[in-house]
């Protein structure tokens, strides 16, 4: 068995969802991200089952596998029992492990994920959180974010959001100390604190080879502002 497949097998989502693929093609026929981008799920899970490490790697470095929107449409539709949304996000996992997403387009936008939704959960315990939609970074908010943005407070609290920004009860609540360190207590447990590590290691490698500017924190640098905003604008069909 090949170097990546071998990797890969050890992966409990990839053992729940990699059975007998029989190329039928009904995982791409009811695959809503295949009707846009260039993407075949049937070929992905050819790939991996050929045991092909060449190929495999091309797919880890790839766009292809961050086509995914983990839907698992295909779980429902497999005439066999396989889940190709599964065996991705074993693909994903072990191209961010080995460094290999940072050489796709898709693929470095992880670094932009782990500066926003990442540093989010970490400092202040939610996912997304109102006080980092910045205006300048999310123009589809509309002309009104910018004001909203900048009166977080008064407008949240009149919307149910109580105590934002401040320790208590509330939908925007700040999370107490004891809170936030067991968080990052279980980030730290769990090896995710390692991943979150790899993922700047490798990015600070790649902007480098890009000859763009990179910062050790926050999002104030011309590494993030790229994979946050550039598309080339190949990917659909």
């Amino acid at each position: 068995m090949g170097k990546y497949l071998s990797r890969l097998k050890q992966d409990l989502r990839v053992q729940e969802g990699l059975k007998a693929c029989m190329n039928c093609g009904v995982c791409t026929a009811i695959c809503p991200a295949a009707e846009f981008y260039k993407y075949d799920p049937r070929i992905i899970i050819e790939t991996v089952q050929s045991d092909n490490d060449e190929e495999i790697e091309k797919l880890l470095k790839s766009d292809t596998i961050w086509y995914c929107g983990e839907c698992m449409s295909c779980k429902t539709r497999c005439p066999r029992g396989n889940t190709v949304g599964l065996i991705i996000s074993g693909l994903r996992q072990l191209s961010q492990e080995l460094g290999f997403f940072v050489e796709s387009e898709k693929g470095r936008q992880q670094f932009a994920i782990k500066r926003t939704i990442g540093q989010c959960i970490l400092d202040l315990g939610y996912c997304v959180h109102a006080s980092i939609v910045a205006p300048r970074l999310h123009p589809e908010q509309g002309p009104i974010w910018e004001w909203v943005y900048q009166n977080q407070e008064s407008i949240f609290n009149k919307l149910g959001g109580n105590n934002f920004g401040k320790v208590g009860e509330g939908a925007l609540a700040k999370h107490d100390d004891e809170t936030m360190e067991e968080l990052r207590n279980i980030f730290k447990v769990t090896g995710g604190i390692d991943f979150f590590n790899d993922i700047e290691k490798h990015s600070k490698r790649k902007a480098k080879e890009m000859g763009l500017g990179f910062k050790e924190e926050g999002i104030d640098n011309e590494y993030f502002t790229h994979v946050f905003t550039y598309n080339s604008n190949e990917h659909n069909k």
